[in-house]
């Protein structure tokens, strides 16, 4: 392991960082340092001061007051264009490509070689491959952006930071988007990286990923430094202790659910998989985990479920009956209510106040004679609002200035008002930080002890093992096995989902 030298000079060096927005502080004294071919980790809850760390690093924004120093010399990034010709280059979480360019174009875009005035299409692909080597991508420079899976399209990112000289590469939250080969395949590169001197910030909610990648982590609690920890002391319980100021107790679900089911599908087929028919319930009370690979096929089943796309053939029946779900109206009317994966694009209106996100739902319900009901509306979002814990200065403050975690809380607030008997969730605690995860856990837990039923779909293993009374497995558009809670194992759900069973043909 390529740790820096104790008395090295930091190559990137922070001190006393101050950033505040209107209403909120979002730094306050921040400070840390980064050696030459070192891997550090900034850990923190949604809203912790990560972001606006990583914006004023990367010279999207600017700091209040305080120092950065590159080399020991103090700098100021007042754009991008600055922070990477001192050698510093962020990658978002959403990948900043144009899809309809090839490979090679994306790698020089804005930055292309010339000749005669013109753009060296030659050199442009030549120095390409030397780019995706260094990143182990082996694909073709003409290929285009668009027809790369999320895992290359990262390397892609990472290549074309590469190009910039970038000594430090800030990585924010990596693998969200990735399959658990390409997110190995990203675990070889960045520690290809740091054995030939580059430096990395990893910023990732998964502690899994910390534990193994990181040299040492610095954890950001509520905008200000909160620790940090020395490689033979990052473990998952001293990184929570430190991100929530507390431990986190921890309990084995019992199992329950019992009854009659007011969820079920009989021979249920897809548009994507028409040949695979679903068979399964969910009862009362029971929470009820959907596992499987990306491609598997389940976010395509709850979109069926839900109306959002139609039914290829088969039968949906709740409490016994079975129901027509043409559209999301008709699953709503029949007791349903589905929390989708992307909440930015399909959970909330981002533009829109909290309070009228909270209530998007419940209008037709709550209306008086065709028009809103405005008091009924304000008890409706208060009542929400309270009992999931948002955290916003009011009701008026726009959803996308909440942190993610608070941002799903109003996604589940919206479906949650119209009290469903089933809920659909996708991805219920993708993005969001450990503690906001306790506190939707703890809201599952709840509805579910209210009677309310809950199929959910979840790529974290550790989520789907915490939370499941049941948990169906899928590959390739049918369910390959369900398992009990007793039943449940990592290696039980990995065998199943790689179809990896005596009834798999």
């Amino acid at each position: 392991m390529n740790l820096p030298e104790p008395n090295a000079r930091p190559l990137l060096e922070v001190r006393g960082l101050c950033k505040s927005f209107p209403g909120v502080r979002a730094l306050r004294d921040v400070g840390l340092t980064l050696g030459c071919g070192e891997v550090l980790a900034v850990i923190g809850e949604n809203g912790a001061g990560k972001s606006t760390l990583m914006k004023i690093l990367a010279g999207v924004q600017e700091q209040d007051s305080g120092e950065i120093l590159v080399n020991g010399e103090t700098v100021r990034f007042p754009n991008v264009r600055a922070a990477e010709h001192a050698g510093i280059a962020l990658i978002h979480q959403e990948l900043n490509l144009a899809d309809n360019l090839d490979i090679a174009s994306n790698l020089f875009l804005g930055r292309e070689p010339q000749r005669f005035g013109f753009v060296d299409r030659r050199r442009l692909y030549s120095d390409s491959l030397g780019l995706l080597a260094q990143v182990g991508l082996d694909c073709a420079p003409r290929t285009l952006v668009s027809a790369l899976s999320p895992g290359r399209q990262q390397l892609v990112e990472i290549a074309k930071a590469l190009g910039t000289n970038a000594r430090v590469l800030i990585m924010d939250e990596p693998t969200s988007s990735l399959s658990r080969h390409e997110t190995e395949q990203l675990y070889r590169v960045v520690k290809d990286l740091r054995s030939r001197g580059v430096s990395v910030v990893y910023i990732s909610h998964r502690l899994g990923e910390v534990k193994e990648l990181a040299d040492r982590v610095l954890v950001l609690r509520d905008g200000a430094n909160a620790g940090e920890l020395q490689r033979g002391e990052i473990t998952h319980d001293a990184m929570v202790r430190l991100m929530v100021g507390r431990d986190l107790g921890r309990h084995d679900r019992t199992a329950r659910g019992h009854g009659t089911p007011v969820l079920e599908a009989r021979g249920l087929r897809t548009a994507a998989h028409p040949r695979k028919p679903l068979d399964f319930s969910v009862c009362p009370g029971e929470i009820v985990g959907v596992a499987g690979l990306v491609g598997s096929g389940r976010t395509e089943m709850l979109q069926v479920l839900f109306g959002i796309d139609p039914t290829a053939g088969g039968e949906i029946r709740m409490n016994g009956r079975p129901v027509r779900i043409a559209s999301p109206l008709d699953a709503i009317r029949a007791g349903m209510a589905l929390v989708p994966e992307d909440r930015k694009q399909q959970g909330v209106i981002l533009e829109m106040a909290v309070g009228q996100n909270t209530t998007l739902a419940s209008l037709r319900r709550d209306a008086r004679a065709g028009f809103l009901n405005r008091k009924r509306e304000g008890e409706i979002a208060v009542q929400m609002t309270t009992q999931l814990r948002v955290k916003t200065p009011d009701l008026s403050q726009f959803v996308q200035f909440l942190s993610g975690g608070n941002q799903q809380k109003v996604a589940l607030a919206k479906w949650l008002a119209l009290e469903p008997r089933v809920l659909l969730l996708d991805e219920p605690t993708r993005g969001i930080d450990i503690g906001a995860k306790q506190e939707i856990y703890r809201l599952m837990e709840e509805l579910a002890g209210r009677g309310v039923a809950i199929l959910f779909v979840s790529s974290e293993m550790e989520e789907v093992l915490r939370m499941s009374d049941r948990t169906l497995v899928m590959h390739e558009g049918r369910i390959t096995g369900e398992l009990r809670r007793d039943e449940l194992s990592e290696e039980a759900i990995m065998r199943l989902a790689t179809a990896h069973t005596a009834s798999a043909s």
